[in-house]
């Protein structure tokens, strides 16, 4: 049941029946135990001979690979289903049962493949040159290049073996506890005399207030919120920073972000000189903001004024208005695109009402190839959420389209998994300032992307090196209380706002809803990588034009089928390029110079 009948995005479920009928079918089991017939037949089969594999038996090399992409499909669909519905309402019981089922089971047939990494990684480098070169392994070669990027963080198989069982009772665990504790969060919210419950999605909404009073309030919700669960949160953080310090120890990584930077492919000096330059910008946020007070009318802004609209221009909007201007924002672009768009909502592949124990934020799920993505998003009714919208069919349109890749290449790195759903978000600001052409509506908008932007870029890069500095402080201090996590929390958060934006007291708690830093650690700096890539794509595209297109979806389709720096050659985009990261900031320069224009004109 939805919690909030009067929103028009009430009954707007997802229809999960392409993955299964129901958490009851019989289709469930029957796959896990397929799944694991198959797997004890592929060890049975290639166990010892990968390792041995010569050049001259690329086909041999081929059939495996084939077969072990079919079980991880088949494995990891009932995961998938179990995701979803836990992730669409944390609060039943038979939800959270099947998934930890299924990730158990995911775990025990997985034992019986993982020796093929191993065995692959020993292969001698000669060897396996000569393997990818094959024109039989072509669709495959990327991939397996990339396995081998690994090998010196592999340890031995019972060792690999240990660590993916003992992953079911640590991070997975705690991971699910985090959103279990922050979907059932309640928050009180006190307003006119009278104070209401909200979840936290529901509060955090109201920051985005006309009025300010009602966003002072939000603020003061939130915190009293998250203290009442400050003391599992801090538990949860500081086990899911130690799990991540022992698994690099354990691998011998060189640094607490050098998985996440092999798994993106990019080098830690390209993501460094990406930070830094956004970090030498920092007086643009500022530039910013002072130029919002005055717009506000508001001599001292605090951190609930961030997101505050401008006169209270934008109305809302329902979510078929919603519908209409996103479908409308791709058909522009592609019909193609726009196809695929129109196929998200016609088949019910989109979650969006407001309910009680669904999971906060949003996101798209890719799902496996051989169905299709889903998307969860909690729709509140602002011209914010029609962004965010966007953004996720963004996704969905990406993961659409590179399914052709099959799974194991359908998935791109996150530096390029943003690319798409940003690049949506810029073709539907575009079609809301033709839709709201009063130049105070204008100014609003651009302000809001503005902010989007730089929630996008430099906020992103902020909770980066935040939790650099939790990883380690916790190194060197030990297990943190929920105070010395908020210290460097505000230490971070005010680097980016200086003297412009003052932190409340109670902010300090806030970094404790965030999933990213629970679900997938250091994973916030590709944001930012994706916000300064698609500024550059959309000035292509404005140069370009219509042969712009058919390059862009062909790079979509390409998934991770090669490296993102390869696959973004084609379109002359080179990010090794320090510089290039200057070109994405001195466009958002030039917005917020236009805002500058825009407010001296209203």
């Amino acid at each position: 049941m939805s919690q909030n009948t009067t929103n028009s995005a009430a009954g707007v479920n997802w229809d999960l029946g392409d993955l299964y009928p129901n958490l009851d079918d019989a289709g469930i089991e029957k796959d896990l135990a397929k799944a694991l017939k198959r797997a004890k037949a592929f060890e049975k089969k290639y166990r010892g001979r990968i390792e041995r594999i010569k050049p001259a038996q690329a086909k041999a090399l081929l059939k495996a690979v084939a077969e072990l992409e079919s079980l991880y499909e088949q494995m990891d669909r009932p995961a998938v289903y179990a995701m979803l519905l836990h992730s669409g309402k944390t609060d039943d019981p038979k939800h959270g049962a099947l998934l930890v089922k299924t990730q158990e089971m995911r775990t025990e047939i997985n034992k019986h493949l993982i020796f093929f990494d191993l065995e692959w990684v020993k292969v001698p480098k000669s060897v396996a040159k000569k393997l990818v070169g094959k024109s039989s392994l072509k669709k495959y070669r990327h991939w397996l290049e990339q396995k081998r990027v690994w090998k010196p963080y592999y340890k031995s198989e019972p060792e690999e073996k240990i660590l993916d069982a003992k992953s079911l009772t640590g991070r997975s665990a705690f991971g699910r506890l985090f959103e279990e504790a922050t979907a059932s969060l309640k928050c009180p919210f006190t307003h006119a005399g009278k104070t209401v419950e909200l979840s936290i999605q529901e509060i955090l909404a109201k920051l985005y207030d006309a009025d300010r009073f009602v966003r002072k309030a939000a603020a003061e919700g939130v915190t009293a919120g998250l203290q009442k669960e400050s003391r599992l949160l801090t538990l949860i953080f500081n086990t899911i920073v130690l799990d991540h310090q022992t698994d690099c120890q354990i691998r011998d990584y060189p640094s607490v972000m050098a998985a996440r930077n092999l798994a993106n492919e990019i080098s830690d000096k390209v993501v460094e000189a990406l930070m830094i330059a956004t970090e030498k910008n920092y007086r643009l946020v500022q530039r910013y903001y002072r130029l919002k007070g005055k717009l506000l009318g508001i001599d001292k802004l605090y951190d609930y004024d961030r997101y505050a609209p401008l006169s209270g221009e934008l109305p809302k909007c329902d979510w078929a208005t919603a519908r209409d201007i996103v479908q409308e924002s791709y058909d522009a672009f592609s019909p193609d695109a726009g196809s695929i768009i129109r196929t998200f909502f016609e088949k019910n592949w989109i979650d969006a009402e407001l309910r009680p124990g669904k999971r906060g934020g949003a996101f798209s799920s890719s799902a496996v190839p051989s169905v299709h993505p889903y998307i969860l998003m909690n729709f509140t009714e602002r011209l914010r959420d029609v962004m965010t919208l966007a953004h996720e069919l963004g996704h969905g349109v990406h993961q659409y389209l590179s399914r052709q890749q099959g799974y194991l290449q359908c998935d791109t790195p996150l530096t390029t998994a943003e690319m798409a759903s940003v690049f949506g978000e810029m073709l539907t600001f575009r079609r809301l300032q033709q839709r709201y052409p009063e130049p105070k509506q204008r100014l609003a908008m651009l302000c809001g992307k503005i902010e989007d932007a730089f929630a996008t870029v430099f906020r992103q890069v902020v909770l980066t090196r935040f939790e650099q500095h939790l990883h380690a402080t916790r190194a060197i201090q030990g297990e943190l209380s929920a105070d010395q996590i908020g210290e460097l929390w505000m230490q971070a958060n005010q680097a980016m706002f200086g003297d412009v934006v003052e932190m409340t007291p109670g902010y300090a708690g806030w970094w404790s809803y965030i999933g990213h830093f629970i679900r997938s650690p250091f994973y916030c700096y590709a944001y930012s990588f994706g916000e300064l890539l698609v500024l550059a794509l959309y000035q292509k595209y404005k140069q370009d034009g219509a042969a712009f297109v058919p390059k862009y979806l062909d790079l979509l389709a390409s998934g991770g089928s090669d490296a993102p720096h390869v696959l973004l050659a084609k379109l002359d985009v080179d990010v090794t390029d320090p510089k290039f990261w200057e070109l994405g900031l001195s466009l958002l320069e030039e917005m917020v110079a236009d805002a500058e224009r825009l407010a001296a004109q209203v």
